[in-house]
């Protein structure tokens, strides 16, 4: 990744774009609910300044092109509803794992399926890369159904030496 590969993308009820700092209170709750982080071990963010720095550090690492990290909208609305994130970039910049977050209220409805979708589409088409990898922790059933519709596999022989509970699951590009 040599220029900057951020793109908004668009789909048929979304819009994914980049981070501001007017999404500070959804980053904080996001990333401090209790519910929405019960299988997810992450720094929370339980403060404006905490959410600030994030969206700050976040979106250096996006200009440095160590991450691209998305805000999930509905179109016509502009309020952060979710995220999702390609990160973890292999050295080579074939694979890169991905990861997201939906607030509760939202789920359910298709709107991480359809995220999903066009952030692998945006990965193997546009930055050409060969695999993308998910963290998911065994008991967090809506994410391993969602990694499953999304033709990812379970790599049986791969632990994840930080959380013993989590599951890595892996697509690779179609040849």
């Amino acid at each position: 990744m040599h220029q900057n590969n951020f793109t908004e993308i668009t789909t048929e009820r979304l819009v994914l774009r980049k981070l501001k700092e007017t999404d500070w209170e959804m980053i904080s709750y996001l990333r401090s609910d209790k519910e929405v982080n019960k299988f997810v071990k992450r720094p929370n963010a339980p403060s404006k300044e905490k959410a600030l720095e994030f969206i700050s550090k976040t979106n250096n690492a996006i200009d440095n092109n160590s991450i691209l990290y998305w805000v999930i909208t509905e179109k016509g609305k502009n309020e952060m509803i979710g995220s999702i994130c390609l990160w973890n970039f292999s050295e080579d910049k074939k694979k890169a794992e991905v990861g997201y977050d939906l607030s509760p209220e939202f789920q359910r409805k298709g709107i991480m399926d359809e995220s999903l979708k066009n952030i692998l589409k945006f990965g193997f088409n546009t930055l050409l890369l060969d695999a993308i990898v998910a963290y998911t922790q065994y008991n967090n059933e809506s994410s391993v159904k969602l990694l499953k519709r999304n033709n990812f596999k379970l790599v049986e022989d791969l632990k994840d030496e930080e959380n013993e509970y989590n599951r890595i699951f892996e697509i690779k590009k179609e040849a």
